[in-house]
């Protein structure tokens, strides 16, 4: 029995045996849910290995098989609960159970939610390894705010929150991104609606002192917090923030949270609470992979003679990857990538019109780079599509806007029934955006594992959707080695992706998608295609594409869709350094324009900017489809940068780094596109 499992936990790609082998030796008896851990001497954990690793059953029709093996007669174990209402059972606050069953509306658990509450009640640690969008954050907060309550009854009664201290947090969850932390922070509020609980978030992008002051006059009890944020507040005595009785320690996300380079700050976040002999706390690890980094984690974090670890995901569940349809558009070039976006939509809306069991076209736009996704959001924003009263709301989110901005666009994409999210990686893990019908990926993903991850915004919560990817020709080759033995087959039915800029006549539906997008293009800032420019010629590139190739699809781009004369140019420093000064097609020097894009207060619904000045805006340099005179048989030419200049404006480029987001395991060698 133990084999198999960890048989099936290896064919998850975790390698389970292998890391988990180090983690803790225990002997293991049998549970109804999970096989608990039992203590061993200090000494022999020391000196055995760990040989067996309980793996929580996949399914309440498994773990009833396991009644009759019932060992602990405590409430936890007396009973598997699978619904809110029944949580009474366990000892949970009524309070919280009203919040969940009457505020929230929420009346069975998921099956991630059951798996982890059950044990997580009892009061051991835990290493849960869960898929996001699958409920788990109330599978830890509830046993969070139970803990607290019963190690401080007064913390039930809503008027605690006037006793409520900064200087006294019993309870710290810690996130990846800012994006999750204020996701997490309201469901934390909502499970604390009838309690004395006081919730407060801290995280990056936001006024310190704001929202120091915020804790200080408010007090905090539960604090959701992203890694770097915690360890400058609780280094710095000034904020008079610190947990000197911290009951709770929750880490969501866990292997995103090492990927992105946290762990240095996660240890001196632990090094700066109170250690667990003298104050005993509940750690409660999340993680939706257990590769090695994670493993060593966990055994520097949890009571390793008294944990459970909880696998919630089934080794025969078809993922989101496999299961969603997946399409490839192959376009002549750049400036074929957002008329086929338009088409794509246009085709979504017409059937979800046509078909009452279709989704309504809701869609994230997925970039590689913050610059691409400011110049699409504003481009998209311009044509009929963002129209204002017969378009759709369009959204976006990168690094670059406030974390207020980032929360408001986020909250109001996901309440939308339809619209657009234009967003770099900031949301390709661990937001969950409910009835997503389309993950459009625009450009090369950085690597296999983020493409998985994009596409796994779409067909959640058993609903339908499907990814699409749309690539220039020259970068089909390098797809193929970065994404191998994915599903993705190639679509022919985009018209406007075969089409060449400039030559023959486009059928009139064609011609109307990019003149769409030519119209689009003259009101949109030109300081914002510079960027774009700089920032794709930092890609990543490999061995099916290297920098001339992307060099000819930008210069294209420029002159062909977006009329101008010349291209950006470079400083000759920058060009140095990255080596583009001997590239041809690169034009050395420097740009004097006026910086017309402002996008930190980010893409509230249709406020794209009405002065003009875009490229080639009121100008008889700018052109429309296939205007007469036109320059190279296209968008006729555009503005042209002034030169002279040589104060030169920042060099907007900044390379990328792809992050692993998941173990790696044997891949296929060959993609199937």
């Amino acid at each position: 029995m133990f084999k198999f499992s960890l048989q099936r936990h290896a064919r998850l790609g975790n390698l389970a045996r292998r890391q988990l082998s180090t983690l803790v030796s225990q002997q293991i008896r049998s549970r109804p849910v999970v096989a608990s851990c039992q203590r061993l001497a200090q000494r022999e954990r020391q000196l055995v290995p760990l040989r067996q690793i309980a793996l929580r059953l996949y399914s309440q029709e498994s773990a009833a098989a396991y009644a009759n093996t019932q060992t602990d007669d405590s409430p936890a174990s007396l009973y598997n609960i699978t619904r809110f209402e029944d949580l009474s059972k366990l000892g949970v606050d009524e309070r919280i159970i009203r919040a969940i069953t009457v505020d929230m509306k929420y009346d069975n658990m998921t099956e991630v939610q059951s798996l982890t509450i059950n044990p997580a009640l009892k009061g051991i640690d835990l290493v849960a390894q869960a898929k996001t969008g699958t409920g788990k954050t109330l599978g830890f907060l509830v046993p969070v705010f139970q803990r607290l309550i019963t190690a401080d009854p007064s913390l039930a009664s809503p008027q605690h929150r006037r006793d409520a201290s900064s200087q006294d947090i019993r309870a710290i969850i810690l996130s990846p991104t800012r994006e999750l932390a204020e996701q997490i922070g309201v469901e934390a509020r909502k499970l604390a609606r009838h309690t004395g609980i006081v919730v407060q978030t801290a995280v990056g992008g936001t006024r310190k002192r704001e929202a120091m002051f915020k804790m200080q006059r408010e007090g905090c009890d539960v604090l959701v917090a992203t890694p770097g944020r915690l360890q400058d507040i609780l280094s710095d005595p000034s904020t008079k923030v610190d947990a000197p009785k911290i009951q709770s320690f929750v880490l969501d996300e866990a292997d995103r949270m090492l990927d992105v380079g946290f762990a240095d700050a996660i240890r001196d976040i632990v090094d700066l609470l109170p250690p667990i002999s003298q104050v005993d706390r509940q750690t409660l690890l999340f993680s939706a992979t257990i590769p090695r980094d994670v493993v060593h984690l966990a055994k520097s974090m949890v009571k390793t003679d008294n944990f459970d670890f909880v696998q919630t995901i089934n080794p025969d569940e078809t993922p989101t990857h496999a299961r969603v349809p997946q399409h490839l558009v192959s376009t002549k070039g750049y400036e074929n990538w957002f008329p086929a976006v338009l088409e794509i939509a246009d085709q979504a809306i017409k059937d979800a019109k046509s078909d009452p069991d279709a989704l309504p076209f809701k869609a994230i736009l997925f970039f590689s780079n913050t610059a691409t996704v400011q110049f699409a959001n504003r481009v998209f924003k311009n044509t009929p599509l963002g129209h204002r009263m017969t378009g759709m709301p369009i959204f976006d989110i990168h690094s670059k806007l406030s974390q207020d901005v980032r929360t408001r666009n986020a909250e109001a994409f996901r309440r939308a029934q339809t619209g657009i999210l234009v967003s770099s990686d900031v949301t390709a893990r661990g937001m969950d955006f409910p009835n997503v019908s389309h993950v459009i990926q625009i450009g090369l993903p950085p690597d296999r594992d983020q493409y998985i991850h994009r596409v796994g915004r779409t067909g959640r919560a058993g609903k339908s959707g499907e990814g699409w990817l749309i690539l220039a020709e020259e970068e089909i080759r390098e797809a193929r080695a970065r994404l191998p033995g994915l599903p993705i087959k190639p679509n022919h039915a985009i018209k406007s992706a075969s089409y060449t800029l400039g030559e023959g006549t486009p059928s009139p539906e064609v011609a109307k998608y990019f003149e769409d997008v030519s119209k689009a293009y003259q009101r949109t800032p030109r300081d914002l295609f510079a960027a774009v420019y700089n920032a794709l010629l930092g890609q990543k590139f490999g061995k099916g594409l290297d920098v001339e190739d992307c060099v000819r699809l930008l210069n294209n781009w420029c002159t062909k869709a977006l009329g101008w004369e010349e291209t950006p140019a470079i400083p000759p420093a920058s060009a140095r350094n990255r080596g583009l000064d001997r590239v041809s097609g690169i034009r050395i020097g420097f740009d004097n324009y006026e910086r017309e894009s402002d996008d930190r207060r980010g893409g509230s619904f249709n406020s794209f900017d009405r002065r003009g000045g875009g490229f080639g805006s009121n100008d008889r340099r700018g052109g429309g489809f296939s205007s007469s005179g036109g320059r190279g048989g296209g968008f006729d030419s555009g503005s042209r940068f002034n030169s002279r200049d040589r104060r030169g404006g920042g060099d907007p480029f900044a390379r990328r780094s792809s992050s692993d987001f998941e173990s790696r395991g044997r891949q296929p060698s060959r993609a199937s596109f």
